[in-house]
């Protein structure tokens, strides 16, 4: 029987499992008389699920057979999850009130998507993990083909889900392999299995199960060469949606490669490395590269997207799980996430903003911004200058923690190669700030912002802004989180 501290521990997952149903049954008892307040109803759902992490923050403890933890490793990608939900809910508002009816199951499914995302930060059970993951894809699925009448979004969505449907069933026999390696489900007892051993075969096996759950991890994550469904289904998918899969599914496919990792994989962890520099490589190069070419604002942000995942990913690499420096790759990764959360989000924001304005979403259509939308033409510049890197933004505090990390633990052509690709993203993101500031807009009408989204823009224009001013909280925020899986950190 579930005691009562428990249920205080699962709270967030109780408050959006019962947001998602309460939307559902609204949407049904009052239907299209509702629908103004089903987006306001999410967002107080998903405050009082953010309170609930807040308060049980610094919790640690193993639940339902050890197969899930509540620990501040699983709480600050839980914050990440709620924080996104809340900001997306709050731009979909405009976005949706002329293109879809079903907007009930918009916020259900949506909902739904951020619960999914939890259950993944907190899964330590290859079972757990596998169900976890297909949660969230079959929800994404679902989200990326929500404008029905629309040939690209149904497009983008099969795309998604015969990808998905791939890479599921390859992880799943990847984690049936680690299941046969050790006769344990359970991510603890996988370490202590692992190293246990000196059985060769037994650790070959072991490498050959991880990479095959990399393949589904990759797929969420979008790393190459697991990424080719994502220019499709940015593309198609309603914008705000391709907002959240930018960072939502990328968050929690960290999430769970962090802890398979360092909770079941640390005797392994050596041999993985080349094997994710070459992917950090491959990801962030061909990302970049593609970008280039685009010509659409979202198949560009989708592969500046799929590029962030290789730099994160040298974090993963120069992963130190003994050191005492806060450059411990751990530490890099997670803010790099957190920053890179509010700075995708805002570039996003401001391309719904304009989309739902006018309708347009390819660059050379953005030109004259600055007449039109002086504010947005402004935070593109800020939030662009974040995604390449550059100070004062949050995108160069988590860029420096991750390059540092792979300085000091030697990986010096990692985090060159790392550089080099930032330098070359500079070029894409600011062929949009071309076209805005020094072309002549074929239409000089006036952009208007609804409050709600200009308070979006500037919110996440203020965070990306203070975690490069004011780090230090964010410093104790990921350290605590390290601390919680074993790393030490300041």
């Amino acid at each position: 029987m579930i005691d009562s501290q428990t249920l205080l521990f699962i709270s967030p997952e109780i408050i959006l499992t019962i947001l998602g149903l309460l939307i559902l049954l609204l949407d049904l008892i009052f239907r299209e008389r509702g629908h103004a307040a089903l987006p306001w109803v999410a967002v107080f759902g998903f405050a009082l699920s953010l309170a609930a992490i807040l308060y049980i923050w610094g919790a640690s403890r193993l639940v339902f057979a050890d197969m899930y933890a509540i620990d501040t490793f699983a709480l600050f990608f839980k914050l990440i999850a709620v924080i996104s939900g809340i900001v997306i809910t709050l731009v979909s508002i405009d976005y949706l009130r002329n293109r879809t009816p079903n907007k009930g199951d918009f916020f259900t499914l949506f909902v739904f998507s951020v619960l999914a995302m939890m259950f993944m930060a907190s899964a330590t059970n290859l079972l757990m993990i596998y169900l976890s993951i297909e949660f969230l894809s079959y929800t994404s699925y679902l989200l990326t083909g929500f404008l029905r009448n629309d040939k690209k979004s149904n497009e983008g969505a099969i795309k998604y889900f015969l990808f998905g449907a791939i890479t599921s069933a390859v992880m799943l026999y990847g984690l049936s392999l680690m299941y046969g390696a050790t006769g344990s489900l359970n991510l603890t007892e996988v370490a202590s299995l692992f190293a246990a051993t000196s059985d060769n075969s037994l650790r070959a096996l072991g490498l050959v199960a991880t990479a095959l759950v990399l393949a589904g991890l990759g797929f969420k994550i979008s790393l190459v060469p697991f990424h080719m469904w994502a220019p499709e289904a940015y593309e198609g998918a309603p914008t705000p949606v391709t907002a959240f899969l930018s960072v939502g599914p990328k968050a929690a496919g960290f999430a769970l490669l962090l802890r398979l990792i360092l909770t079941a994989l640390p005797a392994l962890q050596e041999a993985l490395v080349p094997l994710l520099g070459v992917i950090a490589i491959a990801t962030m190069t061909l990302g970049n590269l593609i970008a280039i070419q685009q010509t659409n604002v979202k198949r560009m942000l989708a592969y500046s997207s799929i590029a962030q995942a290789g730099y994160m990913l040298i974090g993963v690499v120069a992963l130190n799980l003994t050191g005492n420096s806060p450059f411990s790759g751990l530490n890099g990764v997670l803010i790099y996430l957190f920053a890179y959360l509010f700075t995708n989000l805002g570039a996003f924001i401001c391309v719904i903003a304009i989309e739902d304005a006018t309708g347009i979403t390819d660059i050379p259509q953005y030109a004259g911004l600055i007449k039109r939308a002086p504010y947005i033409a402004a935070l593109f510049v800020f939030f662009f200058l974040s995604l390449a890197g550059i100070p004062p933004t949050a995108g160069f505090i988590g860029k420096f923690f991750v390059f540092a990390s792979a300085l000091r633990e030697g990986f010096i052509f990692l985090a060159v190669v790392g550089v080099i690709n930032s330098v070359v993203s500079v070029f894409y993101y600011f062929n949009i700030v071309r076209a805005s500031f020094f072309q002549a807009p074929t239409d000089a009408t006036p952009i208007r912002l609804s409050p709600v989204v200009t308070a979006a823009l500037t919110v996440t224009a203020v965070v990306v802004l203070l975690i490069a001013v004011y780090p230090q909280p964010l410093f104790d925020v990921t350290s605590m989180s390290m601390a919680m899986l074993g790393v030490a950190g300041k």
